[in-house]
């Protein structure tokens, strides 16, 4: 499969899913992204581009059991795939190749 480059805010959301392992679905992934951006990002902000990497094979989605406490309803929980891992990799070594050369060097603008 090719590997297609990966937004801002897709890449930020499978990195979420990695940190979060077993709880990964939408409330705690958009709960850990507002924590380490600072960004509030609505919750069709994360409902959208996780439709976009399920559709790109990036990302599994799997029902949890029921659960009592949301009248018998289940949570959609997701997991990183091959190809996601793959995406992300590229991703990687885009911001290192970008980055390199540039330690040290102040980023002030005149």
């Amino acid at each position: 499969m090719i590997v297609s480059t990966l937004s801002k805010q897709e890449e930020q959301i499978l990195l979420a899913i990695i940190h979060l392992g077993n709880d990964a679905y939408a409330i705690p992934i958009r709960k850990y992204l507002k924590d380490v951006t600072g960004e509030n990002i609505s919750i069709g902000g994360i409902y959208v581009p996780l439709d976009r990497l399920v559709r790109k094979g990036y990302l599994e989605p799997f029902q949890s059991d029921s659960r009592p406490e949301r009248g018998g309803m289940s949570r959609r929980y997701y997991r990183l795939t091959k190809d996601g891992a793959q995406a992300l990799e590229k991703a990687k070594q885009v911001h290192e190749a970008l980055w390199r050369g540039l330690d040290g060097l102040s980023l002030e603008t005149k």
